[in-house]
């Protein structure tokens, strides 16, 4: 990309000031509205920005797309009995497979865009106060009629999951056409960031770009009634650099019966992920709980990862913070072995504490957990 010497100076500019309207720069440069005019125009055909605002190209900018909803987390302090009252504590939190990833992204530091679809509500309005103030870029955040959306999730008192229940109108909204002015920020990002919380439609919208200019796409299918829906989308002509899920995803992805507790050597698991490389996955990231994960690539490489040890407070988010920390590493050079790795510390550090997206997490903090000694358990 070749610039001229008035569109660096114009680049300056915009670096001080993004929202910089056409006759202050030209005040700046002594020269004519017009002409800044002709050099934005030509700087945007040439992709150094994108959108409104005069968004600047960045080449290690993630694009995330997907649910954004307040997390309800009630917790009980006993023993769940079902089919009565429960005695507990509930907890409300901005949430979201994809603003969660977003700001865990944000939080290690890397240039994160949000694209997502909130109510015209004081919920929403939360949800973005919070969201921007963690560091993640909003602009693209469709405010829709619908209510902000709602998870809300039901722990034991060991703080793993029993059921949750999402809410997700207003991401089910979601429509290509509200996405269209960000297709040129999602044509030029990094990395592309989806969940399984967006409608067939605009996952398929937004894969043709992603095919079509080079991203780089990883896919969390979320759950399993969304993974089913995602299946038909994967096709060799659309290649996906990564999709993580679980062992029960992964049997809906691929239409397989695949027994939960599986191994990462179990065959018929292998057999699954083999389905998804077949139509264009190259790297597939099996999660198995507490006994870490399968990361297999396109090349018939499969390498079992062990989970590092963690005292479990909470389980809401440890996937979402495993992914972002993943994009992380990738963007920073990493292997995806390595990327993986560094995932899982950022999900065991995650758990260790009530909060869905640690608010304290920093590249540093997980190289600390890397290097630790293990502990050993008797």
């Amino acid at each position: 990309m070749m610039l001229t010497r008035r569109e660096r100076e114009i680049l300056v500019l915009l670096r001080r000031d993004p929202l910089a309207g056409a006759q202050s720069i030209a005040d700046a440069l002594g020269t004519t509205r017009a002409a800044v005019n002709v050099h934005l125009s030509n700087l945007g055909k040439k992709g150094a920005i994108l959108g409104r605002g005069y968004i600047l190209r960045q080449e290690h900018a993630v694009v995330v797309i997907g649910g954004a909803n307040v997390d309800i987390k009630v917790r009980s302090l006993a023993p769940v009995a079902y089919r009565t009252s429960n005695p507990g504590r509930s907890h409300t939190s901005p949430g979201g497979v994809a603003r969660n990833v977003a700001e865990n992204l944000a939080r290690l530091g890397t240039p994160t865009h949000l694209i997502a679809a909130v109510g015209q509500d004081a919920a929403g309005e939360r949800l973005l106060t919070e969201t921007q103030a963690a560091g993640v870029r909003i602009d693209h955040v469709h405010r829709g009629p619908h209510p902000t959306g709602t998870y809300t999730a039901v722990l034991d008192a060991d703080g793993d999951l029993v059921v949750a229940i999402a809410d997700m109108a207003a991401t089910d909204a979601l429509s290509p056409e509200h996405l269209h002015a960000a297709r040129e920020l999602i044509g030029h990002a990094g990395l592309l960031v989806l969940d399984g919380n967006l409608s067939p439609r605009v996952l398929s919208y937004v894969l043709d770009i992603a095919a079509a200019t080079g991203v780089q796409t990883l896919i969390d299918p979320v759950s399993v009634p969304k993974a089913a829906l995602l299946a038909p989308l994967f096709a060799t002509g659309r290649p996906v650099f990564a999709v993580t899920p679980n062992v029960a995803e992964l049997g809906a992805l691929t239409g397989r019966d695949l027994d939960e507790d599986a191994a990462a050597d179990d065959p018929e698991l292998i057999r699954a992920v083999a389905v998804l490389h077949e139509r264009g996955v190259r790297h597939v990231w099996v999660r198995l709980g507490a006994r870490g994960s399968l990361l297999s690539t396109l090349d018939e490489s499969r390498v079992p990862l062990e989970a590092p040890p963690a005292e479990v407070h909470d389980v809401t988010g440890a996937g979402d913070a495993m992914l972002g920390a993943f994009a992380h590493a990738l963007l920073g050079g990493a292997d995806p072995v390595d990327a993986a790795r560094y995932g899982h510390a950022a999900a065991a550090l995650t758990v260790a504490t009530p909060a869905t997206v640690r608010p304290d997490l920093t590249p540093r903090l997980i190289e600390d957990a890397l290097n630790a000694p293990l502990r050993r358990t008797t």
